[in-house]
Protein backbone atom coordinates (compact mmCIF):
# COMPACT_ATOMS: atom_id res chain seq x y z
CA UNK A 1 0.00 0.00 0.00
CA UNK A 2 2.83 2.42 0.87
CA UNK A 3 4.63 1.65 -2.35
CA UNK A 4 1.49 2.39 -4.32
CA UNK A 5 1.04 5.72 -2.55
CA UNK A 6 4.65 6.66 -3.21
CA UNK A 7 4.19 6.02 -6.91
CA UNK A 8 1.03 8.15 -6.90
CA UNK A 9 3.02 11.13 -5.60
CA UNK A 10 5.76 10.91 -8.20
CA UNK A 11 5.94 12.64 -11.55
CA UNK A 12 4.52 10.57 -14.36
CA UNK A 13 7.06 8.44 -16.14
CA UNK A 14 7.31 8.06 -19.90
CA UNK A 15 7.00 5.02 -22.12
CA UNK A 16 10.29 3.89 -23.60
CA UNK A 17 9.92 3.08 -27.30
CA UNK A 18 10.95 -0.52 -27.92
CA UNK A 19 9.77 -0.45 -31.50
CA UNK A 20 9.77 2.77 -33.48
CA UNK A 21 6.35 3.65 -34.80
CA UNK A 22 6.10 3.53 -38.53
CA UNK A 23 5.84 7.07 -39.85
CA UNK A 24 2.54 7.95 -41.46
CA UNK A 25 1.38 10.90 -43.46
CA UNK A 26 -0.42 12.20 -40.39
CA UNK A 27 2.79 12.39 -38.39
CA UNK A 28 5.09 14.14 -40.82
CA UNK A 29 6.20 17.58 -39.71
CA UNK A 30 5.73 20.26 -42.38
CA UNK A 31 8.17 23.18 -42.70
CA UNK A 32 7.46 25.98 -40.26
CA UNK A 33 6.58 28.41 -43.05
CA UNK A 34 3.65 26.17 -44.02
CA UNK A 35 2.07 26.10 -40.57
CA UNK A 36 -1.29 27.85 -40.78
CA UNK A 37 -3.05 26.39 -37.78
CA UNK A 38 -4.88 23.51 -39.43
CA UNK A 39 -6.82 21.41 -36.95
CA UNK A 40 -9.22 18.52 -36.67
CA UNK A 41 -11.76 17.65 -34.02
CA UNK A 42 -12.08 14.08 -32.75
CA UNK A 43 -14.54 13.07 -30.09
CA UNK A 44 -16.45 10.12 -28.75
CA UNK A 45 -18.63 11.81 -26.14
CA UNK A 46 -19.79 15.23 -25.05
CA UNK A 47 -19.42 18.22 -27.34
CA UNK A 48 -16.51 19.88 -29.11
CA UNK A 49 -17.40 22.91 -31.16
CA UNK A 50 -14.43 22.89 -33.53
CA UNK A 51 -16.08 22.18 -36.88
CA UNK A 52 -14.48 20.90 -40.03
CA UNK A 53 -15.47 22.79 -43.19
CA UNK A 54 -17.68 25.08 -41.11
CA UNK A 55 -20.15 22.38 -40.13
CA UNK A 56 -20.79 20.92 -36.68
CA UNK A 57 -19.33 17.37 -36.75
CA UNK A 58 -21.55 14.44 -35.89
CA UNK A 59 -19.94 11.42 -34.31
CA UNK A 60 -17.07 10.06 -36.36
CA UNK A 61 -16.29 6.38 -36.52
CA UNK A 62 -12.71 5.31 -35.87
CA UNK A 63 -12.28 4.66 -39.59
CA UNK A 64 -13.40 8.17 -40.49
CA UNK A 65 -11.11 9.63 -37.83
CA UNK A 66 -8.22 7.72 -39.37
CA UNK A 67 -9.09 9.10 -42.81
CA UNK A 68 -9.31 12.66 -41.45
CA UNK A 69 -5.90 12.37 -39.81
CA UNK A 70 -4.33 10.95 -42.94
CA UNK A 71 -5.79 13.50 -45.34
CA UNK A 72 -5.56 16.61 -43.16
CA UNK A 73 -2.11 16.15 -41.64
CA UNK A 74 -3.24 18.52 -38.86
CA UNK A 75 -1.06 20.69 -36.66
CA UNK A 76 -3.64 20.60 -33.86
CA UNK A 77 -5.77 17.63 -32.84
CA UNK A 78 -8.65 18.16 -30.39
CA UNK A 79 -10.31 15.12 -28.90
CA UNK A 80 -11.59 13.20 -25.94
CA UNK A 81 -8.98 11.04 -24.17
CA UNK A 82 -10.65 7.73 -25.00
CA UNK A 83 -10.87 8.34 -28.72
CA UNK A 84 -7.37 9.79 -28.99
CA UNK A 85 -5.90 6.85 -27.11
CA UNK A 86 -7.67 4.38 -29.40
CA UNK A 87 -6.17 6.12 -32.44
CA UNK A 88 -2.72 6.03 -30.86
CA UNK A 89 -3.02 2.32 -30.09
CA UNK A 90 -3.93 1.41 -33.66
CA UNK A 91 -1.07 3.60 -34.91
CA UNK A 92 -3.29 6.08 -36.74
CA UNK A 93 -2.00 8.92 -34.56
CA UNK A 94 1.70 9.31 -33.82
CA UNK A 95 2.57 11.45 -30.79
CA UNK A 96 6.34 11.62 -31.29
CA UNK A 97 6.32 15.20 -32.55
CA UNK A 98 3.88 16.69 -30.06
CA UNK A 99 5.08 20.12 -28.91
CA UNK A 100 2.14 21.14 -26.70
CA UNK A 101 -0.05 18.99 -24.44
CA UNK A 102 -3.22 20.86 -23.41
CA UNK A 103 -5.84 19.67 -20.95
CA UNK A 104 -9.01 21.77 -20.83
CA UNK A 105 -11.35 21.46 -17.84
CA UNK A 106 -8.47 19.63 -16.17
CA UNK A 107 -10.23 19.26 -12.83
CA UNK A 108 -13.07 17.29 -14.39
CA UNK A 109 -10.72 15.26 -16.58
CA UNK A 110 -8.52 14.19 -13.69
CA UNK A 111 -11.23 13.62 -11.08
CA UNK A 112 -12.70 10.71 -13.03
CA UNK A 113 -10.28 7.81 -12.65
CA UNK A 114 -11.03 6.13 -15.98
CA UNK A 115 -10.48 9.39 -17.84
CA UNK A 116 -7.37 10.15 -15.76
CA UNK A 117 -5.85 6.81 -16.76
CA UNK A 118 -6.43 7.59 -20.45
CA UNK A 119 -4.89 11.06 -20.05
CA UNK A 120 -1.86 9.61 -18.25
CA UNK A 121 -1.27 7.00 -20.94
CA UNK A 122 -1.46 9.59 -23.71
CA UNK A 123 0.89 11.86 -21.74
CA UNK A 124 3.48 9.08 -21.35
CA UNK A 125 3.54 8.53 -25.10
CA UNK A 126 4.42 12.15 -25.87
CA UNK A 127 7.95 13.65 -25.90
CA UNK A 128 9.52 14.72 -22.61
CA UNK A 129 10.37 18.18 -23.89
CA UNK A 130 6.83 19.28 -24.74
CA UNK A 131 5.00 22.14 -23.06
CA UNK A 132 2.14 21.03 -20.80
CA UNK A 133 -0.78 23.39 -20.14
CA UNK A 134 -3.88 22.85 -18.02
CA UNK A 135 -6.96 25.05 -17.81
CA UNK A 136 -9.95 25.25 -15.50
CA UNK A 137 -12.15 27.92 -13.95
CA UNK A 138 -12.19 25.91 -10.72
CA UNK A 139 -9.43 23.78 -9.23
CA UNK A 140 -9.81 21.97 -5.92
CA UNK A 141 -7.00 21.39 -3.42
CA UNK A 142 -7.34 17.65 -4.02
CA UNK A 143 -6.74 17.91 -7.77
CA UNK A 144 -3.78 20.30 -7.67
CA UNK A 145 -1.27 17.57 -6.66
CA UNK A 146 -2.59 15.38 -9.47
CA UNK A 147 -2.02 18.19 -11.97
CA UNK A 148 1.54 18.67 -10.73
CA UNK A 149 2.34 15.03 -11.55
CA UNK A 150 2.28 16.06 -15.20
CA UNK A 151 4.65 19.01 -14.76
CA UNK A 152 8.03 20.04 -13.45
CA UNK A 153 8.18 23.38 -11.64
CA UNK A 154 4.95 24.62 -13.22
CA UNK A 155 4.04 28.29 -13.45
CA UNK A 156 0.49 28.87 -12.22
CA UNK A 157 -1.47 31.78 -13.64
CA UNK A 158 -4.62 32.37 -11.62
CA UNK A 159 -7.28 34.91 -10.80
CA UNK A 160 -6.16 36.68 -7.62
CA UNK A 161 -9.03 35.19 -5.63
CA UNK A 162 -12.38 33.49 -6.05
CA UNK A 163 -14.25 36.77 -5.68
CA UNK A 164 -13.13 37.73 -9.19
CA UNK A 165 -14.60 34.60 -10.77
CA UNK A 166 -18.12 36.02 -10.85
CA UNK A 167 -19.36 37.37 -14.16
CA UNK A 168 -19.80 41.06 -14.90
CA UNK A 169 -23.30 41.89 -16.09
CA UNK A 170 -24.88 38.76 -14.55
CA UNK A 171 -27.76 39.43 -12.15
CA UNK A 172 -28.21 36.63 -9.58
CA UNK A 173 -31.34 36.01 -7.52
CA UNK A 174 -33.03 33.24 -5.56
CA UNK A 175 -36.64 32.20 -5.02
CA UNK A 176 -37.56 30.45 -1.78
CA UNK A 177 -40.39 27.97 -2.33
CA UNK A 178 -41.55 24.43 -1.69
CA UNK A 179 -40.58 21.58 -3.97
CA UNK A 180 -44.14 21.17 -5.25
CA UNK A 181 -44.30 24.87 -6.15
CA UNK A 182 -41.36 24.80 -8.57
CA UNK A 183 -43.26 23.96 -11.75
CA UNK A 184 -45.86 26.68 -11.33
CA UNK A 185 -43.24 29.29 -10.43
CA UNK A 186 -41.05 28.37 -13.38
CA UNK A 187 -43.93 28.67 -15.83
CA UNK A 188 -44.97 32.01 -14.31
CA UNK A 189 -41.43 33.40 -14.65
CA UNK A 190 -41.06 32.21 -18.23
CA UNK A 191 -44.33 33.98 -18.95
CA UNK A 192 -43.31 37.37 -17.54
CA UNK A 193 -39.55 37.52 -18.22
CA UNK A 194 -38.13 38.56 -21.58
CA UNK A 195 -35.53 36.17 -22.95
CA UNK A 196 -33.64 35.15 -26.05
CA UNK A 197 -32.77 31.67 -24.82
CA UNK A 198 -33.04 29.93 -21.46
CA UNK A 199 -31.15 27.02 -19.88
CA UNK A 200 -32.81 25.20 -16.96
CA UNK A 201 -30.64 22.91 -14.83
CA UNK A 202 -32.03 19.89 -12.98
CA UNK A 203 -30.32 17.19 -10.94
CA UNK A 204 -31.31 13.98 -12.75
CA UNK A 205 -32.12 12.50 -16.14
CA UNK A 206 -35.66 11.64 -15.07
CA UNK A 207 -36.40 15.18 -13.90
CA UNK A 208 -34.86 16.56 -17.09
CA UNK A 209 -37.19 14.57 -19.35
CA UNK A 210 -40.26 15.20 -17.20
CA UNK A 211 -39.72 18.96 -16.97
CA UNK A 212 -39.13 19.34 -20.71
CA UNK A 213 -42.39 17.50 -21.37
CA UNK A 214 -44.28 19.59 -18.81
CA UNK A 215 -43.04 22.86 -20.31
CA UNK A 216 -44.18 21.74 -23.75
CA UNK A 217 -47.63 21.02 -22.36
CA UNK A 218 -47.67 24.56 -20.92
CA UNK A 219 -46.97 26.12 -24.34
CA UNK A 220 -43.24 26.56 -23.70
CA UNK A 221 -41.61 24.17 -26.20
CA UNK A 222 -38.38 22.85 -24.69
CA UNK A 223 -35.73 20.31 -25.56
CA UNK A 224 -33.80 18.14 -23.11
CA UNK A 225 -30.14 17.14 -23.11
CA UNK A 226 -28.86 14.49 -20.71
CA UNK A 227 -26.40 11.61 -20.41
CA UNK A 228 -28.92 8.85 -21.08
CA UNK A 229 -29.39 10.16 -24.61
CA UNK A 230 -27.48 8.76 -27.59
CA UNK A 231 -24.58 10.98 -28.56
CA UNK A 232 -25.92 11.68 -32.05
CA UNK A 233 -29.16 12.92 -30.52
CA UNK A 234 -27.32 15.09 -27.98
CA UNK A 235 -25.25 16.68 -30.73
CA UNK A 236 -28.31 17.25 -32.89
CA UNK A 237 -30.22 18.93 -30.06
CA UNK A 238 -27.21 21.01 -29.08
CA UNK A 239 -26.97 22.25 -32.66
CA UNK A 240 -30.69 23.07 -32.76
CA UNK A 241 -30.30 25.16 -29.63
CA UNK A 242 -27.17 26.87 -30.85
CA UNK A 243 -28.83 27.69 -34.18
CA UNK A 244 -31.73 29.31 -32.31
CA UNK A 245 -34.22 26.72 -33.55
CA UNK A 246 -35.11 26.10 -29.90
CA UNK A 247 -35.26 28.73 -27.16
CA UNK A 248 -35.61 26.66 -23.97
CA UNK A 249 -33.22 23.90 -22.95
CA UNK A 250 -33.59 21.63 -19.92
CA UNK A 251 -30.30 19.98 -19.00
CA UNK A 252 -28.32 18.11 -16.40
CA UNK A 253 -24.78 19.12 -15.44
CA UNK A 254 -23.64 17.62 -18.75
CA UNK A 255 -24.36 21.06 -20.21
CA UNK A 256 -22.74 22.92 -17.32
CA UNK A 257 -19.28 23.38 -18.82
CA UNK A 258 -17.81 24.59 -22.06
CA UNK A 259 -21.07 25.39 -23.84
CA UNK A 260 -20.74 28.92 -25.19
CA UNK A 261 -24.03 30.09 -26.69
CA UNK A 262 -24.24 33.85 -27.03
CA UNK A 263 -28.04 34.19 -27.02
CA UNK A 264 -28.56 32.57 -23.59
CA UNK A 265 -29.52 35.37 -21.21
CA UNK A 266 -31.36 33.46 -18.45
CA UNK A 267 -30.27 30.41 -16.44
CA UNK A 268 -32.52 28.68 -13.92
CA UNK A 269 -31.22 26.41 -11.18
CA UNK A 270 -34.48 24.48 -10.92
CA UNK A 271 -32.51 22.13 -8.67
CA UNK A 272 -29.67 23.64 -6.68
CA UNK A 273 -26.14 22.85 -7.82
CA UNK A 274 -24.21 20.29 -5.77
CA UNK A 275 -21.52 22.79 -4.77
CA UNK A 276 -20.24 26.30 -5.42
CA UNK A 277 -18.04 25.19 -8.33
CA UNK A 278 -20.99 23.62 -10.14
CA UNK A 279 -23.08 26.72 -9.42
CA UNK A 280 -20.44 28.94 -11.02
CA UNK A 281 -20.19 26.81 -14.15
CA UNK A 282 -23.97 26.65 -14.51
CA UNK A 283 -24.76 30.34 -14.17
CA UNK A 284 -21.86 31.17 -16.48
CA UNK A 285 -23.99 29.89 -19.37
CA UNK A 286 -25.72 33.31 -19.20
CA UNK A 287 -24.01 36.65 -19.57
CA UNK A 288 -21.22 35.32 -21.77
CA UNK A 289 -19.21 37.33 -24.30
CA UNK A 290 -19.61 40.45 -22.16
CA UNK A 291 -23.41 40.46 -22.42
CA UNK A 292 -26.01 40.85 -19.68
CA UNK A 293 -27.70 37.88 -18.06
CA UNK A 294 -29.94 36.64 -15.28
CA UNK A 295 -29.51 33.62 -12.99
CA UNK A 296 -32.42 32.47 -10.81
CA UNK A 297 -32.00 29.72 -8.23
CA UNK A 298 -34.86 27.85 -6.59
CA UNK A 299 -34.22 27.22 -2.89
CA UNK A 300 -36.52 24.59 -1.39
CA UNK A 301 -34.34 22.70 1.12
CA UNK A 302 -31.95 23.56 3.94
CA UNK A 303 -29.02 22.22 1.92
CA UNK A 304 -29.97 24.52 -0.98
CA UNK A 305 -29.68 27.51 1.34
CA UNK A 306 -26.36 26.23 2.68
CA UNK A 307 -24.85 25.99 -0.80
CA UNK A 308 -26.18 29.42 -1.75
CA UNK A 309 -24.54 30.88 1.36
CA UNK A 310 -21.27 29.19 0.35
CA UNK A 311 -21.56 30.78 -3.09
CA UNK A 312 -22.08 34.24 -1.61
CA UNK A 313 -19.22 33.85 0.84
CA UNK A 314 -16.72 32.38 -1.58
CA UNK A 315 -17.37 34.74 -4.48
CA UNK A 316 -18.35 37.76 -2.37
CA UNK A 317 -21.52 38.21 -4.38
CA UNK A 318 -24.93 39.18 -3.08
CA UNK A 319 -27.65 36.82 -4.30
CA UNK A 320 -30.83 38.63 -3.30
CA UNK A 321 -34.42 37.42 -3.30
CA UNK A 322 -36.04 37.84 -6.71
CA UNK A 323 -38.06 41.09 -6.76
CA UNK A 324 -41.68 41.21 -7.87
CA UNK A 325 -40.74 43.21 -10.96
CA UNK A 326 -37.54 43.10 -13.02
CA UNK A 327 -36.15 45.88 -15.17
CA UNK A 328 -35.48 44.21 -18.51
CA UNK A 329 -32.49 46.47 -19.15
CA UNK A 330 -30.62 44.85 -16.23
CA UNK A 331 -30.55 41.36 -17.74
CA UNK A 332 -31.11 41.69 -21.49
CA UNK A 333 -29.27 43.60 -24.19
CA UNK A 334 -31.56 46.16 -25.82
CA UNK A 335 -31.67 46.24 -29.60
CA UNK A 336 -30.57 49.51 -31.09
Amino acid sequence: MMAEQDVENELLDYEEDEEPQAPTESTSVPPKKDVKGSHVSIHSSGFRDAPLSGQFPLRLTHKKDEEVLKKSCPHVVVGTPGRLLALVRNRSLNLRNVKHFVLDECDQMLEQLDMRWDVQEIFRLTPRGKQCMMFSATLSKEIRPVCRKFMQEPLEVAVDDDTKLTLHGLQQYYVKLREREKNRKLVDLLDVLEFNQVVIFVRSVQRCMALAQLLGEQSFPAIAIHRAMAQEERLSRYQQFKDFQQRILVATNLFGRGMDIERVNIVFNYDMAEDSDTYLHRVARAGRFGTKGLAITFVSHDNDAKILNEVQGRFEVNVAELPEEMDISTYMEQSR
